[in-house]
């Protein structure tokens, strides 16, 4: 894919990094010269001087080739006028920073197809953080109607040796929630388990919840005889 980023920043040269490591053609637009610099010589991207809001810019960039667009500005304002281009030039898949919430309706009015909330994503990083210290990683789907926790199976606990299929049906097992990943050994591929996939202690567990079972699942999870 042809992907254009407005911004240089941290998140945006981390983001263009990441997408080079894919294999994805990359464009980056800044007003800072030594940013567009860095990106350049650093990250290997293409890098264009000047505004993401300007047009003579975008057009130049490549905005009408463009597969996606990430508008990660130093303001809601900036790239709010940014995804309203991106949307008038017809790129079909736009996502955006954004962080403060009043922004949120119309970026997705203006036509962003994910807005991320760098502040909310960062306090509930922290706060699942505190809160589960056991679980390795949470992440968030559905504007977070959705949660997926990646957690390991402990020593001597009750689902320990047990089926996934004999996990499911246990009554104690939270309502509406799943096991859809599976890595016997931190050197092995995560599997998509079957019904006899055996869960092995301090194995690693990918489960999708509901946000209001999560401590009802990490509770199941490391239940001891």
């Amino acid at each position: 894919m042809y992907v254009l980023i407005g911004g240089a920043g941290l998140v945006g040269l981390n983001l263009a990094q990441r997408l080079v490591e894919l294999d994805h053609t990359v464009a980056i637009i800044d007003v800072d010269a030594n940013a567009c610099r860095y990106a350049r010589e650093q990250v290997g991207v293409m890098a264009f001087e000047g505004s993401a809001v300007s047009t003579e810019v975008l057009i130049e960039a490549g905005i009408r080739k463009a597969d996606a667009l990430a508008a990660v500005l130093r303001s809601d304002a900036l790239n709010l006028a940014m995804v309203t281009l991106a949307k008038h030039y017809g790129v079909s898949h736009i996502v955006t920073r954004m962080r403060h919430r009043d922004f949120d309706e119309p970026l997705r009015i203006s036509g962003a197809n994910h807005v991320i909330s760098t502040i909310d994503l960062a306090v509930s990083t922290m706060v699942n953080a505190i809160e589960y210290p056991q679980v390795e990683s949470m992440m968030h789907f559905e504007q977070g109607q959705i949660e997926i926790l990646k957690l390991a199976v402990p020593k001597n606990c009750d689902i320990a040796g047990r089926s996934v299929a004999d996990v499911a049906q246990d009554a104690a097992f939270p309502s509406g929630s799943l096991i859809i990943g599976y890595q016997s050994h931190p050197h092995e591929n995560l599997i998509i388990p079957n019904g006899n996939t055996i869960l092995e202690p301090e194995s690693t567990l990918l489960i999708v919840t509901k946000p209001g079972a999560v401590h009802e699942v990490v509770n199941f999870i490391e239940a001891c005889r």
